[in-house]
């Protein structure tokens, strides 16, 4: 009955349907019911008629400008099938009844030639990242091509034979409605809602596996590049933004561990944390994921904004299953949309993207983008697949690449990657114990970075009853009721005064001061307070994005994460000013922290998962700008 009722839909072409298969489950989920189109996240239909429903939405990239972030907008439609009908066919029966048929590519190629693509990232790496927008950027290219066959007969061949094939995929899944056909297997649960739990997985770092599979040696290389391991730890810290913005308890990370894929192995953490929001609230706080776009969030939109040719559709969006629980609520399970192939009259695209920071190499990142291409044309036998996956005969075999990650030096080369990290975010940060400054309260202004969500977690646990206002709507009147005022990072060359965003964190920093009223800045805003005080600024000759540093914090070595293009910069051996301690590199003259009558600074980002002393640094700084 259940397989039948597949045949019915294939056969109406007016029918919606969406075909999911998660991760270990040995049947595929039929969703059929109506589309409805809405406009923003908080119009999804959870309800109607006062009757909970299950709704399943694609959501697009355009999206964003929710959250008040720029994007290309191409029109792509916030759908939503509210599910009518939803049924459990078996795997093993249903891939007997899918097509197989190989279906030729014609007129393949990307949009965007390699030479074009390769001048793309060196232009982001030397104009963006070597100008202080960000710590690293995604940017796309699509795999693009034409078919003689229809586009559902090529759907569901290629959805069977991901079924088949892939190993690994979170969701393997075929989406089918009017104008819009997308069929994928997404590594990446970008954010789950379950009893109260909010669950957010940071995937980064790509080991395409070589003929004949990976071996040990090929493997511990990819795990020991500092380019991989610094992407994800990026990518972890931006997420945790998001965790800090849904989260009462701000989110905790385990891992990391290994995704195993057929053709690719990535390293990923997992973040969890307490939530009693919405979760169409938790869905938008949480657009999108850094792995796709690049951090810091808005600045990154604003990047691709710029590099990107053409509108992103539902690449980086997500696809998003909402289900009525027992509480009265929704569930909500939303991976990302990536590794997709969508369809639309006879022509694919497939979007890839690379992740570029300040190491990337132009042509190393040209090759990323066609090893991913080929990593989903070959899942979905568009092209030849290779030996590793057409070696395997019992497709419930352990892999080669599977064996490696539970190797014990596997492990422990995994393992000792959080020994950089700061425990702050990897232990229980709940003790019931009161922080040393309750009864204070802080306001926190965030320069877009949303870092600021995290520094305000801490200054909560530090006791203090917090507040975050955006720089362009904070008020005077509030930044003089704080008790502390935490003036945050951001992105931009702090000597811009013609930017609206500098010049207002200007008199951000000024009015404490003025008023010697309590002031802690950060990063950014350091650099401001730190030029306020007569310092030189100028930019590095390398930007510290994502970089680990131990440097002196006025009689304390601590070990903090730097997200930083440029530095204030005093005559080495400096250790005063007039008004103010220094703390700098003895011999460069880069200048970490101030401190002086109410108020105290810091270059690093105390929150960060880099900040091994970071918790211990900020209870110091902002003892001292309360004292």
């Amino acid at each position: 009955m259940t397989l039948s009722r597949l045949a019915e839909l294939t056969a109406d072409p007016a029918a919606s349907f969406v075909l999911i298969a998660r991760d270990g489950a040995d049947t595929v989920e039929l969703l059929t019911g109506e589309v409805s189109d809405v406009d923003l996240l908080a119009d999804i239909p959870l309800t109607i008629d006062g009757t909970p429903r299950e709704i399943f939405a694609m959501v697009p990239y355009r999206q964003v400008r929710e959250r008040g972030f720029v994007a290309q907008d191409d029109a792509a439609p916030l759908r939503c099938l509210i599910v009518d009908e939803h049924l459990a066919l078996p795997t093993a029966d249903l891939l007997g009844e899918l097509p197989e048929a190989p279906i030729p590519l014609q007129d393949a190629g990307f949009d965007i030639s390699d030479d074009d693509y390769a001048t793309i990232v060196e232009r982001v790496i030397a104009d963006e990242i070597g100008r202080g927008e960000g710590a690293n950027f995604v940017i796309r290219r699509d795999f693009t091509a034409r078919i003689d066959a229809d586009d559902r007969t090529a759907a569901l061949t290629w959805f069977r034979a991901l079924l088949a094939h892939e190993r690994g995929a979170y969701w393997t899944f075929l989406v089918v409605t009017p104008g819009h056909i997308a069929v994928g297997a997404s590594p990446e649960a970008h954010v789950v809602a379950r009893e109260g739990i909010v669950t957010m997985n940071p995937i980064s770092g790509t080991f395409r596996h070589p003929a004949g599979g990976a071996t040990k040696e090929t493997l511990i290389d990819f795990l020991s590049s500092t380019k991989e391991t610094e992407e994800l730890f990026m990518v972890v810290d931006e997420e945790l933004k998001m965790m800090s913005a849904v989260c009462s308890d701000g989110g905790r990370i385990t891992g990391p561990h290994l995704k195993v894929m057929s053709r690719l192995t990535h390293t990923e953490y997992m973040l969890r944390g307490r939530s009693r929001l919405d979760p169409r609230d938790i869905l938008r706080e949480t657009m999108f994921a850094p792995t796709v776009t690049g951090s810091p969030m808005q600045n990154a939109c604003a990047v691709i904004r710029r590099h990107e040719r053409a509108p992103r559709g539902y690449y980086s969006g997500v696809a998003a299953l909402f289900t009525p629980n027992a509480d009265g609520g929704h569930d909500l399970d939303a991976p990302i949309l990536i590794r997709t192939v969508y369809l639309q009259n006879g022509t694919l695209r497939v979007p890839v993207g690379a992740t570029l920071v300040r190491h990337s190499d132009p042509h190393g990142e040209v090759s990323e983008t066609h090893g991913k291409a080929a990593g989903v044309l070959g899942a979905i036998g568009a092209i030849d697949r290779d030996r590793v996956a057409e070696a395997r005969s019992d497709a419930d075999a352990p892999t080669e690449e599977h064996a490696l990650a539970d190797d014990p030096a596997i492990a422990e080369l995994l393992a000792s990657r959080n020994s950089r990290l700061a425990e702050f975010w990897l232990n229980p940060q709940d003790d019931g114990a009161p922080g040393p400054f309750t009864g204070r309260t802080a306001l926190v202004v965030d320069a877009e970075d949303r870092f600021t969500t995290m520094l305000a977690h801490q200054l909560r646990h530090l006791g203090l009853d917090v507040t975050i206002a955006a720089w362009s709507e904070v008020r005077d009147q509030d930044l003089d009721a704080a008790d502390l005022v935490v003036a945050g990072p951001g992105p931009g060359d702090p000597r811009d005064d013609a930017n609206p965003r500098i010049a207002r964190m200007r008199e951000v920093v000024a009015r404490r001061l003025d008023r010697d009223a309590p002031l802690l800045a950060v990063c950014l805003s350091h650099q401001i307070l730190a030029d306020r005080l007569g310092i030189a600024l100028t930019p590095l000759d390398a930007p510290h994005q994502g970089l680990q540093k131990s440097v002196p914090v006025f009689g304390e070595d601590a070990s903090i994460g730097f997200y930083n293009t440029f530095t204030a910069r005093a005559t080495p051996g400096t250790t005063s000013i007039i008004g103010a301690d220094v703390s700098a590199d003895p011999a460069s003259g880069d200048v970490y922290a101030l401190r002086g009558e109410g108020f105290a600074s810091v270059q690093g980002h105390l929150e960060s998962i880099l900040s091994r002393d970071g918790i211990r640094t900020l209870g110091r700084l902002v003892s001292h700008a309360l004292t």
